[in-house]
């Protein structure tokens, strides 16, 4: 192996084969039958000997119907509606959305419906004899307290109260927007299940959590240094090892003074623990510093990328652009064992994400033999030089969807095709480069070339797998796609990725061509048409 850096109601129609959990009440929904009322959900068996996971506060709460049963509810912006949590209001719209693009089949996983949140990033207000620490009332900079939050992994607001309690007995004092003055501006939770000591049954609700304390000064010169170290030994002294329960992976501290909203500064520092953090998802181990993007919903993520790895047969080529850390490419790479030429390329703008692939690569197979590059380049520019070369290409864009001059390569593919066997490629193109931002993907890239040569190959991709957190811009994306007749729907998958909201992650997948368009039903046939109409009304 060798790897190169270079430059998201009414009768639902659906069958559901239940996958009992203490936690959730279904787990695979296929659209085709009427929906049955689950049974009520048993208690999360997620406590520990762990009395701030064993409190009142965090008890878990009898549920009826998938409800969310929160004390939070309505103060609080997080979840939009707390029934029926295993079905969100928009699943029927999707499911009626892709049986008319010919998808009968659409499926939805439900996942685990509480304590799925591993990662969250919470402001901290108030003062440091009642501290607030939660998230921000709809519409306003009023923090919401929420140590008792359904969606929270256990571990986060265990970690959340021994963050409270630090708080009031160093009397640190929270930040002031109004005065700029005050030290702790927000605290960023999150939890690794990865745990190779225990078994695997008991990883997930054991999980550690990593402190990201955001701290309002320049960097640790500044005098208020000494109480952000003095919280920081708080909380490894009363959560780490050599505590009751070990809780805290480790503590890190950011610095910020900005006074808009963006959360972290550029400026990190270590404090106390682990320095890596690791999480296993898609058949790898992931690093994940504390500065990287990385899914809140770590089960899910995991489901999906499980799911996406049917569509990708062993041996393609792959592109993953909106790449981040190039999980998805790596997990496909590990598992589908990836052709040599040009195997997997991940694309990503920001830079930030290169450390994270650069130390995941690190856990790979020995025995992968195949080429794996980084590459911090924006996808928007010069699309097509991207493309050329790979069988798959696999997209996972922000909530925005996909830069309409990808969209544009992508309707205009075939015609692109010919361009492509005179286009300069920027990952093997050693020639004298003239456009600065090709220049600027080779500087910031990684790559890991295999062990065999390899043969330059100019074709474009025929499967396109699309991952989407924006239902709306999936939409406009699909149409556009659909409207140009290169491609066509071939599968599409839900995942619950933020049960208690109106949110589904979408999985679909789109064949080369314009696909075969469905037959009308001869006149003797029309009562069972009917018939399947009824069954969708």
């Amino acid at each position: 192996m060798s790897v190169f850096f270079l430059p998201a109601p009414p009768s639902v129609t659906v069958t559901v084969a239940i996958h009992r959990t203490t936690t959730t009440c279904s787990s695979i929904q296929t659209l085709q039958q009427p929906l049955s009322q689950p049974q009520p959900s048993l208690p999360s068996s997620s406590s520990s000997s762990n009395s701030l996971l064993t409190s009142p506060k965090t008890s878990p709460v009898l549920s009826s119907g998938c409800s969310l049963n929160c004390p939070h509810f309505e103060s609080c912006s997080g979840c939009t509606h707390e029934d029926n949590l295993h079905r969100p209001a928009v699943l029927q719209e999707a499911a009626t959305f892709f049986k008319k693009l010919g998808v009968s089949d659409f499926s939805f996983d439900t996942c685990r419906l509480y304590g799925w949140r591993c990662r969250a990033k919470l402001a901290i207000r108030g003062t440091s004899t009642d501290p607030l620490i939660g998230l921000y009332e709809e519409g306003t900079h009023n923090v919401v307290d929420i140590p008792d939050c359904k969606a929270h992994h256990p571990s986060i607001n265990a970690a959340v109260e021994l963050l409270r309690k630090g708080i009031k007995i160093l009397n640190i004092e929270p930040y002031d927007e109004d005065e700029q003055t005050g030290y702790l501006r927000y605290v960023q939770m999150a939890v690794t299940t990865y745990n190779t000591s225990l078994p695997a049954s008991e990883r997930y609700r054991s999980g550690r959590v990593q402190v990201s304390l955001v701290w309002n000064s320049r960097s640790e010169t500044s005098a208020s240094f000494e109480k952000l170290n003095n919280l920081a030994t708080f909380l490894w002294r009363n959560g780490g090892p050599n505590s009751k329960v070990h809780l805290i992976h480790s503590v890190w501290a950011n610095f910020q003074t900005s006074t808009n909203n963006v959360i972290f500064g550029n400026r990190w520092r270590h404090i106390l623990g682990e320095r890596d953090f690791w999480e296993h998802v898609g058949g790898i181990d992931v690093y994940l510093p504390p500065s990287s993007f990385g899914q809140a919903n770590t089960r899910a993520f995991d489901s999906l990328l499980q799911k996406l790895h049917k569509y990708v047969p062993i041996g393609s080529s792959v592109t993953d652009l909106y790449a981040g850390a190039g999980v998805i490419g790596l997990s496909l790479a590990s598992t589908r064992k990836c052709r040599k030429e040009v195997s997997v390329r991940c694309v990503e703008i920001n830079k930030e994400s290169k450390l994270a692939f650069e130390k995941t690569t690190e856990r790979l197979p020995s025995s992968l033999d195949s080429s794996i590059s980084w590459h911090h380049a924006d996808t928007s520019i010069e699309p097509l030089s991207w493309l050329v070369g790979s069988d798959i290409l696999v997209v996972d864009p922000p909530r925005k969807g996909l830069d309409p001059s990808l969209i544009g390569a992508l309707r205009d593919i075939k015609s692109a095709e010919r361009k492509a066997m005179t286009l300069e490629n920027p990952t093997f193109n050693v020639k004298d480069e003239k456009r600065p931002w090709i220049l600027r993907a080779r500087e910031e890239s990684i790559r890991i070339p295999s062990r065999t040569p390899q043969e330059e190959d100019r074709s474009l991709p025929q499967t396109l797998i699309y991952i989407s957190c924006g239902w709306e811009s999936f939409k406009e994306n699909c149409m556009a796609l659909l409207s140009s007749k290169a491609w066509h729907l071939s599968k599409a998958h839900g995942f619950n990725f933020f049960p208690g909201t109106q949110s589904i992650e979408i999985l679909a997948v789109f064949k080369r061509g314009p696909g075969t368009s469905v037959k009308k039903k001869k006149p003797g046939k029309k009562k069972n048409k009917k018939n399947s109409l009824e069954r969708w009304s």
